[in-house]
């Protein structure tokens, strides 16, 4: 199966990115293993706890893509300058279930095992 990596840079409602990565992932994962890398900013789409009035819930909508099988890792020194700590396995207290905080390191391997790259 071909893999596709999207790599994300804005908050949750910043702008429309974390939106059109939602979308493009979840029909993307009808054909590819899908990775997603959360940066600068975008450490905060899996805060847990966010309730939007006028928006949909971006970390319960990424939550669902870890459901479904997309692999979703935060930048560890992103999540780290905005308060949320990754537990030795890489989970943080403050983050929906599936998605882990990791190293620039993991990305380096996401987007070496990529047959497609999207960075929004």
């Amino acid at each position: 199966m071909k893999t596709l990596t999207i790599i994300l840079t804005d908050g949750p409602y910043i702008s429309q990115y974390a939106d059109m990565a939602y979308k493009i992932a979840s029909r993307a994962l009808n054909v590819f293993q899908v990775n997603i890398f959360l940066y600068l900013d975008a450490v905060h789409i899996p805060k847990s706890g966010q309730n939007p009035s006028q928006f949909k819930n971006a970390g319960r909508l990424f939550q669902e893509l870890a459901d479904r099988g997309a692999v979703l890792r935060a930048c560890a020194r992103c999540a780290a300058a905005r308060g949320y700590l990754a537990e030795e396995d890489g989970t943080c207290p403050d983050y929906l279930q599936g998605i882990k905080i990791t190293s620039l390191y993991d990305l380096a391997e996401m987007l070496e095992k990529s047959d497609q790259v999207i960075a929004l």
